[in-house]
């Protein structure tokens, strides 16, 4: 990412020599003015260094390391994986001394592996045995270190070990003229003076500074989470942003390039022993040393011997491939996040692979939430504990009552999902009932003005020999707009539930009551609170009665807030537990039944302002006790 913008900022055709027909670097035909270039260059990226520092301290002062809580370790898993294969890639053609194209973006992976096998003709087989000797020797030793480190007091440092007799065996054999092998050769001394960035290229690297703020830190602790779940310790975000804010800051003024998580240096100091910040100062220390004094000594040192190192620590990497088997089988959804991540961090690169599997991971939360687990739940007789019918075998639906539980918060993304389980719960939509309850009306008024059926205060009931000339297929497109009624208001009695004297198929509705187990909603938006007013009126309209249970205290507040209480949602449909709801229903069941039972009442406009006449059956007036008349008053 810091090439990208280096390149884009300092091009080589900004840095041609004028006059000039050679033949220069670039195949132009022109000459490149080199040193100047390389100065430009490593000042634009000190200055990115700088401005990445002040930006990841801004971070971790403003305390954005939240964003931390986002790198599942799934995603970590499968994007280490993917480091430690571009590792591979990058280190395998200095093992076989194979000289490559340098590929940025996506598929540069892909690219450089096939460049690699296409030329692997020209293999250097000096660097190739030095490299296949040192990853078996290093195997081997960590597996003894492994196996033997309650007995080993310290573990073997068999790198050092290692490039250590590598630089011995190259210089007294002289590889590099005998075989042409490919060894360090110049190792430049000192340090470059300090020098202030140039802060009037801020401007122009101020969006790349930003991702490439997030992407190292979010490397970092990928890297970071692996060790911290090995070694049992935790992750301070905000500690990260400003360590590394801090180091990018200083070493931006030492021409440095951007710091952050090497993976392949990792896991060689992970693999040796190192566990604290001492290990860190060590490894500084001997860096220094080296670029300072022991520079020189190490100059014939073959790079494959270096690039075989690598490759032998990335083993604890590469296993954790073995973990997918076993998160397919505890979660395919966190095995699904491993394996995209890890093929888009190979195919598009590390920086836009991670950004693609924090999306993916985001993206199976939101569809988790939009399409939550359900379900109609039932009584264990005997029991005030209610769970789902179809997970147990004796559990019992209260009769003439329907539990459903949504095991979500409710939002505008899933609020379809609610309306679509309530008519899987219910067997019936309610809309579509109340719109065919209001054909049927339409159908039963018209016979009635033809004098062919006849209103009583007990139902309708049809003229003998009378046929029924009301049929209605239920092909015929509902439009809602044409059920409403016009002019005088008429009360109906109709039990829906009976054969009724019009062919309009009516769905059955065999429940009275509805509760919404909210055991497990967290929040309401105002698109939630709006849809569920609207549901509790359409069953109302069916009179079925809508109750609430095992709702959060916080959820009332949402819901005053969204206006969804008044004259006829109030809050005594709300109960602690289902239990509590259920019993309330069944007293107000046990209540009616005492009482003289009355037909389903349906509001109705006769088209004509003239009443239709009702007929009554002749009947005593002394027979109706106080209570049935009243009831009956009621009704009408």
């Amino acid at each position: 990412m810091v090439g990208s913008v280096v390149l884009s900022m300092a091009p080589d055709e900004n840095f041609l020599i004028e006059g000039s027909n050679a033949t220069g670097i670039n195949g132009t035909g022109a000459l490149i003015d080199t040193e100047s270039r390389d100065a430009e260059r490593v000042l634009i990226a000190s200055t990115l260094t700088f401005l990445v520092g002040i930006l990841q301290v801004i971070f971790g002062v403003l305390q954005i390391g939240f964003i931390v809580r986002y790198l599942a370790d799934p995603l970590v898993g499968g994007f280490t994986t993917a480091a430690a294969f571009q590792v591979l890639v990058s280190q395998l053609k200095i093992v076989l001394n194979v000289s490559t194209k340098n590929y940025n973006g996506v598929l540069s992976i892909i690219y450089t592996l096939v460049e690699t096998f296409e030329k692997i003709g020209t293999t250097n087989i000096a660097d190739l045995i030095a490299g296949l000797l040192t990853i078996f020797v290093c195997m081997v030793v960590k597996e003894i270190n492994d196996r033997f480190k309650h007995k080993i007091p310290i573990p073997i440092p068999i790198e050092v070990i290692v490039t250590i007799v590598a630089t011995g065996i190259s210089y007294a054999a002289d590889l590099e003229k005998k075989y042409n092998a490919g060894i360090v050769k110049s190792i430049p001394r000192g340090f470059l003076p300090p020098a202030p960035p140039n802060v009037s290229l801020f401007s122009q690297m101020i969006a790349a500074s930003f991702s490439i703020a997030i992407v190292a830190y979010a490397i970092a602790v990928s890297v970071g989470k692996v060790y911290a779940t090995k070694y049992d310790y935790a992750i301070d975000g905000n500690q990260e942003f400003i360590a590394f804010g801090l180091s990018n800051i200083f070493s931006g003024a030492f021409s440095c390039f951007v710091a952050t998580t090497a993976l392949s240096r990792t896991a060689v100091q992970e693999s040796t022993g190192g566990k604290t910040q001492v290990a860190g100062i060590i490894s500084a220390g001997i860096v220094l040393i080296s670029i300072v004094a022991l520079g020189k000594l190490l100059e014939p040192l073959q790079k494959s011997v270096l690039a075989a190192v690598v490759i032998a620590n990335l083993k604890g990497m590469f296993m954790q491939v073995f973990d997918v088997p076993r998160l397919w089988r505890q979660n395919k959804v966190d095995a699904m996040i491993w394996v995209f991540t890890c093929i888009a961090s190979i195919i598009l690169g590390l920086d836009l692979g991670l950004l693609a599997g924090l999306l993916f991971g985001l993206l199976t939360v939101v569809l988790r939430v939009q399409f939550p687990s359900w379900g109609g739940f039932g009584n264990i007789p005997g029991t005030d504990i209610y769970k789902k019918v179809k997970d147990y075998k004796n559990v019992i639906e209260p009769e003439g009552v329907k539990i459903l539980k949504f095991s979500s918060p409710i939002f505008y993304a899933n609020i379809d999902g609610l309306k679509s389980s309530l008519k899987s719960t219910v067997g019936f939509d309610a809309v579509k009932v109340y719109n065919k309850r209001l054909k049927a009306l339409r159908k039963i008024q018209k016979l009635i003005k033809k004098g062919k059926l006849k209103a009583t205060k007990n139902g309708i009931i049809s003229e003998p020999g009378i046929n029924n000339e009301a049929f209605e297929t239920d092909e015929e497109p509902e439009d809602n707009q044409d059920l409403q009624v016009p002019t005088k208001e008429v009360e109906i009695q109709v039990d829906w539930n009976s054969e009724l004297p019009v062919k309009v198929n009516i769905p059955k509705v065999p429940i009275h009551s509805l509760i919404l187990d909210f055991g497990a909603v967290t929040f309401l938006d105002i698109v939630a609170v709006r849809s569920i007013k609207t549901i509790i009126k359409e069953f109302e309209r069916i009179d079925v009665r809508v109750y609430f249970a095992s709702y959060q205290d916080n959820l009332i507040s949402q819901l005053e807030r969204g206006a969804f209480f008044d004259d006829t949602v109030r809050k005594d449909i709300f109960f602690l537990t289902v239990h509590d709801a259920v019993l309330y229903i069944r007293n107000q069941m046990t209540y009616s039944d005492n009482q003289d039972p009355i037909f389903e009442k349906i509001s109705l406009m006769q088209e004509s302002k003239e009443p239709i006449e009702f007929t009554e059956a002749s009947q005593p007036d002394d027979e109706l006790d106080v209570q049935e008349e009243a009831m009956r008053r009621l009704a009408s």
